[in-house]
């Protein structure tokens, strides 16, 4: 697996499928300046194209170069994220920018260590970066990539352990072409995307097919090793829809850690009475109005059941907004503000 000889097939064999069928008119590949593919790599990163490519565009419409994201509000960043979920990664994005602008003179590190000290950019990012944005000779190793080197190569064991990324690693530099490095790590993106996927790969028109021992051995289906799913706990939550005698609705600001960081969402508690509890302490009176229906909301690592109860407020309090985590929200204000999708589709139906 790591001759000379074997190694120039695939990536022969790769970058000639790559010339004919690869993807070329993604929007980051059309002037992939380190910024472009930057933005692209921490937008695709457990994310499909698909998804990506209209939150891109808005994106760099926005902000199209890393001075304009570095002075933004971080609530316009992350407004500008509301539903691609995952939202450190746009806290991270705000933070690199600013060290990129504010330490390096706006310019990304040319080398990986410099890169991956970077918030948010590990070395499969950072070598996307330099080989993508700056024709570097550095490989990279996505998911995409680990599905299909682990087929080529009949890797045995969990693609995230520590062991088989190393091996994945190796394999990746032993395959990796000193020249046309961009390409071929573009194609082997695609590889992974469009024809050796997760479920029923194109086995059939794939390139590599002569010199993939899965498909030799017939055990495709075997690889990558399948990680033993354990089963997602759940837990409940109260969302306070408080509305005011001027339609506006009460939003908190999360702390800028943890789940949905920095995001403007309703106030939650554990427990109706403990929402009770605080509206008796904050407001003079109140109605509520009704309980909606419990809703699922599915994080990484567990599932969120939430009921949101609409409450009115007899008459207008302003001590409740005096904390700046606190808002009086309308949409008639145009606020650029992040929020959780549940909170977005809330406010939908809410109409205010």
């Amino acid at each position: 697996m790591k001759s000379k000889e074997l190694s120039k097939d695939f990536s022969t064999l790769l970058l000639n499928w790559f010339e004919q069928y690869g993807r070329k008119d993604l929007p980051w590949q059309v002037n992939p300046t380190p910024y472009r593919v930057w933005l692209s790599e921490i937008m695709l990163q457990q994310t499909q194209v698909k998804t990506v490519i209209p939150y891109y565009l808005q994106f760099t419409s926005n902000f199209p170069e890393i001075d304009k994201l570095a002075q933004a509000p971080i609530d316009e960043v992350l407004h500008l994220w509301t539903g691609l979920g995952y939202y450190a990664r746009a806290r991270n994005l705000h933070k690199t920018a600013q060290i990129i602008v504010d330490q390096l003179h706006g310019e990304f590190p040319d080398n990986m260590e410099d890169m991956t000290n970077l918030p948010g950019i590990g070395r499969s990012t950072a070598g996307a970066i330099m080989s993508l944005g700056m024709g570097k000779s550095t490989p990279i190793l996505d998911g995409n990539c680990k599905r299909v080197y682990c087929r080529y190569a009949v890797v045995d064991g969990i693609s995230s352990s520590t062991k088989v990324q190393k091996k994945l690693w190796t394999i990746a530099e032993d395959l990796t072409p000193i020249e046309k490095t961009s390409k071929y790590n573009q194609a082997i993106m695609d590889l992974g995307a469009t024809l050796c996927l997760r479920s029923n790969p194109k086995c059939n028109i794939c390139p590599v097919e002569p010199i993939c021992l899965a498909k030799k051995n017939n055990t495709v289906h075997l690889y990558p090793e399948k990680k033993i799913t354990k089963k997602i706990p759940q837990k409940s939550a109260i969302f306070l829809i408080l509305r005011n005698p001027n339609n506006e609705v009460l939003l908190q600001q999360r702390p800028p850690a943890g789940i949905w960081g920095g995001l403007w969402c309703f106030p939650q508690y554990e427990k109706k009475e403990h929402m009770l509890n605080w509206l008796e302490d904050n407001t003079h009176q109140f109605k509520i109005v009704k309980d909606w229906p419990e809703q699922t909301h599915t994080f990484s690592h567990y599932k969120l059941a939430y009921t949101p109860i609409e409450v009115m407020m007899i008459e207008e309090q302003h001590k409740i907004a005096e904390n700046q985590q606190n808002l009086w929200y309308k949409t008639e204000k145009s606020l650029q503000l992040g929020f959780a999708t549940p909170i977005k589709n809330i406010l939908k139906q809410l109409n205010v």
